[in-house]
């Protein structure tokens, strides 16, 4: 009798995975408070109101599925996506294009699929870049470090995307941007025009330094294991590392790509994921590198500068093969050889 290889787990503790998402959750923090510093309200405001959205969709769902609400609202995974998309939209969202993000990644990614544990792509994703498909303008409102607003213009912006008092040009092209599309230019020429690929006082270096700090915790609380971030940073780095040297005026180096956009984010609290990514350490390896060999693709060739969303759901999609290839001999057990071997 022949069993199925699923890569996602079939049983979950629910005091346990509400355990673990509460850590995740908690190592959000330092990057949360480093990217409001430098954008002001808007993260909080996402988060807030994502967090109201996933709750309120999951317990929809639930009850649409004719489902114990209060122990899966318990278990922390709808916040936990909820806190992953408010970090990864622009703080400039409006409440509408949060509110899409998270219908999708709750309903669609989640629950359409069976809720968690069998969900095969990472809900955050989904709802990430289906936005970033559909709303390519809303998703690149980026406004410039240097500018504040008060609580009030930015709840403002967030449900009429307008501000009193005729601001009108906030917004600015993030270094992976500039990156990508040099218009010409050298690196060298970019850096000395543009302060924020100066990584020692980009707000985009601190915010990855500390999602760094965050994902660090989680290892040493064994949260996951290394196995997946450290693949995924390795083959990034060597990929942009051996294309710098060979064209430094075309290609950024190593440092720049590991500490711009979504790297430190995806890495330790989405690539980690144990039910969308490989299960055993062989596949880990696997999982987290082939997204970021990915992620230096389309980051150096495709019309997505970050990349992050879609070179993970590719490996989503990866996942079960990946599993099948790598799961370690059970004990006791020898790989059959062929005949002509003998």
């Amino acid at each position: 009798m022949a069993f199925l290889n699923l890569s996602s787990p079939h049983h979950h503790n629910l005091s346990k995975t509400s355990s673990i998402m509460m850590w995740v959750l908690l190592a959000t923090i330092p990057g949360l408070l480093v990217q409001t510093y430098f954008y002001g309200y808007g993260t909080l405001i996402n988060l807030i109101w994502a967090s109201v959205l996933a709750v309120a969709l999951e317990a929809i769902v639930l009850r649409l599925r004719r489902r114990p609400i209060r122990p899966h609202i318990a278990d922390g995974s709808a916040l936990v996506t909820a806190f992953l998309l408010a970090l990864a939209l622009p703080p400039f969202s409006p409440w509408w294009l949060t509110l899409v993000a998270v219908l999708f990644a709750i309903v669609f990614a989640k629950h359409l699929y069976g809720g968690l544990g069998n969900n095969p792509f990472n809900p955050a994703m989904v709802g990430y870049a289906l936005c970033l498909i559909a709303f390519p303008v809303s998703m690149t409102q980026w406004a410039s470090p240097e500018i504040t607003l008060s609580l009030g213009q930015q709840l403002q912006w967030f449900w009429l995307e307008q501000i009193d008092g005729g601001i009108d040009a906030w917004t600015q092209a993030t270094p992976l941007d500039l990156m990508r599309h040099t218009k010409g230019l050298t690196l060298n020429e970019l850096s000395s025009s543009n302060p924020q690929l100066n990584l020692g006082l980009s707000a985009s270096g601190w915010i990855n330094a500390a999602y760094l700090l965050g994902g660090l915790a989680l290892l040493a609380k064994r949260v996951f294991t290394w196995h997946a971030p450290v693949a995924m940073l390795a083959s990034l780095g060597f990929c942009a590392g051996l294309f710098h040297m060979g064209e430094p005026d075309l290609y950024p180096s190593a440092t720049q790509h590991l500490f711009t956009g979504a790297t430190m984010l995806a890495a330790f609290f989405i690539v980690t994921d144990p039910v969308t990514s490989a299960t055993s350490r062989k596949g880990k390896l696997v999982f987290g590198a082939g997204v970021g060999i990915l992620v230096f693709i389309i980051r150096s060739y495709g019309s997505y500068p970050d990349a992050f969303a879609f070179a993970i759901l590719l490996m989503n999609l990866s996942a079960p093969l990946i599993d099948t290839y790598t799961q370690p001999k059970a004990y006791g057990h020898h790989q059959k050889h062929n005949q002509g071997d003998r």
